[in-house]
């Protein structure tokens, strides 16, 4: 395979996985078949900056959208877009755009739709998770309600 192909196998495995907070350098490289000190050099020469760089813009374009969008809170959308640190997501973004992310939504946000509300955002970027116990189900084959404290 040419070395073309191989950093754009990498690439593009970065455009669909942007969101998970475990796409890290070995894994860019392993879908290039590079080791990482290789794949950063080639990439970098491909595309004219490192894969770290390339996807934090993608991560921060994201973020940008959901800005906009969403009515989520700034940690919320941090998470949904990789980052694990809201500080590191923070920096970052205003590095990029000039703006922290809570100046950005104030100025860009009312100058079109309103915003998408957070839930249906969520749902759609897969941010629920299952409650600890959801699902379980008693000896009887019927699932276990949980209560608030209520006697039963």
């Amino acid at each position: 395979m040419d070395k073309t192909r191989q950093i754009r196998l990498a690439k593009d495995a970065m455009d669909r996985d942007w969101a998970d907070p475990g796409l890290d350098l070995d894994t860019m490289a392993a879908h290039a078949g590079y080791s990482r000190y290789h794949f950063i050099r080639a990439f970098k020469e491909a595309y004219g900056e490192t894969p770290g760089q390339y996807l934090t813009h993608r991560r921060i374009e994201r973020a940008e959208d959901l800005l906009r969008t969403a009515n989520l809170s700034v940690t919320e959308i941090c998470h949904l877009v990789g980052f694990s640190s809201v500080g590191t997501f923070s920096s970052r973004f205003k590095a990029w755009t000039g703006l922290t992310p809570s100046e950005y939504r104030t100025k860009h946000v009312g100058r079109g739709a309103a915003l998408i509300p957070g839930c249906y955002a969520m749902l759609w970027a897969g941010g629920f998770r299952s409650a600890p116990g959801a699902g379980e189900q008693n000896p009887s084959g019927e699932a276990k309600q949980r209560n608030s404290g209520e006697a039963g």
